[in-house]
């Protein structure tokens, strides 16, 4: 595959970014000095999709990159149109996604017994008796938008769906729309509902389109989200440059999750080249608080998690389940190889090195069973003491990514096979 020349400034990183509350840490790295601090030059770009970003770093336009947690799994794995290798040293943190649907279907829902807070498992079975009730009635189906097909959105809507018995793209279907564009699309009638990073489902909840009915916290309490997203080439390169900028990041993860800087950050986002959109609007998203009717807002403890509890912490485990949920709904098959490509995609290894002069408490293993820790829970760290948050799944799902094929059997709702 051809390449863009690399740039010949060896202290240059290209980097872009999707505008979503959870940019914040490569946004604040790139234009409050922490990249600077370490010698860094950022040239960031604010891209139109995530498969506009995806291509882009593909073709060496882009070094590194604030991505969905699956896309750079799914590119090693061949599954993009432009096949690429592709690291992650570094998550971007927990949770900040939120399910919202139309105010016709919260209606409908409403009717069929669904609770007014957030929570997940009863919006999900009243989601599948309103969907049942349309196939009786010879309704079209729902239609549900997610930002990228290889997104965390796209296996957290289908995980919920599939937990109340909903086939994903058999009794409701699930398209691609770009995550600015969902509330518009909602609006005209276009989707049904949608799964996205905020700050869009509250634009749609305070234009009066839609309403949130639950988020990805609640569907999975620990679920990674984004990341920071490295050609694996450039990464190589030079090595000491790649572990500057995990510093820099790491650190301006750390900043944005200080309450004391809320209304700083807010004010950052808010700035036209990043959202152009009010930064009252974009310091909710980052307090946790959720539109839902009449003005009422609700409160989501650690709804948006940049730094706690190791959340930039590239667990091998969360690209372990990721996989597993490419193989549940047909996107690939099974395999050894594949297998271990996804769990490579990860480097916990990189990420100790990058901060080992910052001596922060850093998980010793590089994986986990995930939804096993129901409570915080101290686990051995390199330094000092370390304690993880609940990482539960909403219906009391447990995935040891040990064995991922009896996981894959027990799941009673999945496709038949590649599509």
């Amino acid at each position: 595959m051809m390449r863009s020349a690399r740039s010949s400034d060896p202290n240059l990183v290209r980097m872009g970014f999707m505008p979503l509350t959870d940019c914040a840490p490569v946004v604040a790295a790139s234009l409050l000095g922490f990249a600077e601090a370490e010698g860094l030059r950022v040239n960031l770009t604010k891209e139109a999709s995530w498969a506009t970003l995806r291509d882009r770093i593909a073709v060496r336009h882009l070094d590194a990159a604030h991505m969905l947690a699956p896309m750079p799994i799914a590119a090693c794995l061949g599954l993009t149109p432009l096949p690429d290798r592709l690291i992650v040293p570094l998550m971007l943190g927990f949770g900040g996604n939120t399910i919202t649907v139309s105010r016709a279907l919260w209606a409908d829902l409403k009717a069929a017994g669904a609770p007014t807070r957030l929570e997940a498992s009863g919006t999900a079975r009243a989601l599948a008796e309103v969907a049942a009730r349309r196939r009786r009635e010879g309704a079209p189906k729902l239609v549900f938008a997610v930002v990228h097909h290889h997104s965390a959105h796209t296996y957290q809507l289908s995980y919920w769906l599939a937990a109340a018995g909903i086939l994903p793209n058999v009794e409701i279907d699930i398209v691609a729309v770009p995550p600015p564009l969902m509330p518009s699309a909602l609006a005209a009638g276009q989707i049904d509902g949608f799964c996205a990073g905020e700050p869009w489902g509250r634009v749609a909840s305070v234009t009066g389109s839609g309403r949130c009915v639950t988020t990805n916290i609640a569907i999975w309490r620990a679920s990674p989200e984004k990341v920071l997203g490295v050609a694996q080439d450039w990464a190589e390169a030079d090595p000491e440059r790649h572990f500057r900028l995990i510093r820099a990041v790491y650190k301006a993860a750390v900043w944005c999750d200080d309450p004391a800087n809320r209304g700083e950050l807010a004010r950052l986002l808010a700035r036209p080249e990043i959202f152009d959109l009010p930064a009252e609007i974009l310091e909710a998203n980052l307090d946790g608080r959720i539109a839902l009717d009449n003005g009422e807002e609700m409160q989501v403890s650690g709804f948006l998690n940049f730094s706690r509890s190791a959340a930039t912490f590239p667990w091998k485990s969360h690209a372990a389940w990721f996989y597993s949920q490419m193989v549940r709904w047909g996107e690939t098959k099974m395999s050894a190889d594949g297998y271990a490509r996804a769990q490579a995609t990860y480097r916990p290894d990189v990420h100790r090195a990058a901060l080992a002069p910052l001596d922060v408490p850093l998980p010793t293993a590089n994986a986990k069973i995930e939804g096993a820790i129901t409570a915080e829970t101290a686990v051995p760290s390199t330094v000092g003491r370390l304690f993880l948050a609940s990482d539960r799944f909403f219906d009391g799902g447990i995935f040891d990514p040990d064995r991922i094929e009896d996981y894959l059997a027990s799941q009673p709702v999945k496709a038949d096979g590649p599509r």
